[in-house]
């Protein structure tokens, strides 16, 4: 393959497509019918993207690449029927306003926002006037509220001390949230991020995971600007030092390089540390696609379940709710790890060329030569005259030829907070 061009000459036209369009190995959860976080039944997502204006950067003018996304947990009607939310925080060079909030109740009351730094305070002041237009109690007879809103830093495409974000745009991704397919790459809140110097933006998957271990759905979502090139990794293979010698002509970010926020969505029945546990998991995911969490990073992750929903008024002084035992966490641990690093590569691969404020550019990551080097290392035989290590003796342990049934799968009698037995998963299964 030839080398990249750099960025004054003509773009690539190599189309676009998702990560396991490239035959990746992301894991051995199957996704689910969108592979979205839409997937979770009730989880809408809706997209206001501006981009406008080449050229020098002339603040409050542009040129402009930013925008804002929405997702929306059970329908628009969150306020009223309130989720259980839980988060955590990798690194904390970044910010969630009313993540304070969700920590401290362990619910979420409000559409969660993601958008560019130095937009959250419009952001936020629009999504209060949607809510209190809907709500008109609030601040009266019920409480005041503060929006969900999370950040990353867009600057190096993007005019972001302009603040180009309205409330317009808030309300036009609010209004178009939608179930079914979500749009990723240079979208809404992701049009002006880069990841590991390639564009990048949102991204999204999911896991259904099988009868025999609760048939949950897994939903994560990101908005991604993480990283340096040499850090990349697809499909476990550390192909950034391949990537960064054929890039090393193009001028990259130096002074911003971070953040990822994540929002993961079970609809298994969780209590709010359990979702805390679960956003620990969502990290992993994070440090599987090449982050390192540095200095300057944020990467903070959101969570909310769609099992159990809290009313916001009540004459019951109980409110009983479904949770899951701890011992069943594993599969949604693997689930939510699989789901964050595809969502990552996922805002990458559907991610175009993009030239920003003062020339600046970020290229699209190279489908064809990442294909093909992943091929390469996943088919890699032995040296010749290499002889395999031996297979450690398995005689006298029993396995399962057949998926085990919810009754046969139970949690390990030695100690129940060790986890679930090894369960196979069988390549022809049926959703």
């Amino acid at each position: 393959m030839t080398a990249p061009r750099p960025h004054s000459q003509p773009r690539s036209n190599e189309p676009r497509v998702r990560a396991r369009d490239l035959g990746l190995d992301l894991g051995r959860f199957k996704p689910g019918r969108w592979n979205a976080i839409t997937d979770v039944e009730g989880v809408q997502v809706g997209h206001s993207t501006i981009i406008r204006g080449a050229g020098p950067l002339k603040r409050g003018k542009g040129p402009v690449r930013t925008g804002v996304t929405a997702i929306l947990p059970n329908e628009k009607n969150i306020f009223e029927q309130r989720v259980v939310g839980g988060g955590f925080v990798l690194n904390g060079a970044g910010e969630v306003s009313g993540f304070t909030q969700l920590m401290e109740w362990g619910l979420i009351e409000t559409p969660i926002f993601l958008t560019n730094t130095l937009s959250v305070g419009q952001v936020s002041d629009a999504a209060v006037q949607w809510m209190v237009e809907r709500f008109p109690g609030i601040g009266a007879e019920h409480d005041v509220l503060i929006p969900l809103v999370g950040e990353c830093d867009d600057s190096w495409l993007n005019d972001a001390a302009g603040r180009h974000v309205h409330a317009n745009n808030v309300f036009e991704a609010l209004s178009t949230a939608a179930s079914g397919p979500v749009p990723e790459g240079s979208v809404g809140g992701g049009t002006g991020m880069i990841c590991c110097d390639f564009k990048s933006g949102i991204g999204t998957s999911s896991r259904k995971l099988p009868d025999s271990l609760g048939g949950f759905t897994v939903g994560v979502l990101v908005m991604n600007n993480f990283g340096r090139r040499r850090d990349l990794r697809v499909g476990g293979f550390p192909i950034g030092p391949l990537l960064e010698a054929r890039y090393q002509k193009i001028a990259s970010r130096v002074n911003n390089y971070g953040s990822i926020i994540a929002v993961v969505a079970p609809d298994a029945p969780l209590s709010t540390h359990q979702l805390g546990r679960i956003s620990k998991r969502v990290a992993l995911g994070v440090g599987r696609a090449g982050s390192i969490a540095a200095h300057g990073s944020g990467e903070i992750i959101l969570a909310f379940s769609t099992a159990n929903t809290v009313p916001r008024e009540s004459q019951k002084m109980i409110y009983r709710m479904k949770m899951l035992l701890d011992p069943r966490l594993d599969p949604l641990y693997e689930a939510a790890i699989e789901a964050t690093e595809e969502a990552i590569l996922n805002s990458m691969c559907m991610a175009r060329d993009m030239e920003g404020a003062n020339g600046n550019f970020a290229p699209a990551l190279p489908l064809d030569f990442v294909k093909e080097m992943v091929a390469r290392w996943a088919d890699r035989a032995p040296a010749q005259g290499q002889v395999e290590p031996p297979r450690a003796k398995t005689s006298g342990v029993k396995e399962l030829a057949d998926e085990p049934t919810v009754a046969e799968a139970m949690p390990s009698a030695v100690r129940g907070a060790e986890g679930m037995m090894t369960i196979p998963i069988t390549t022809d299964e049926t959703d």
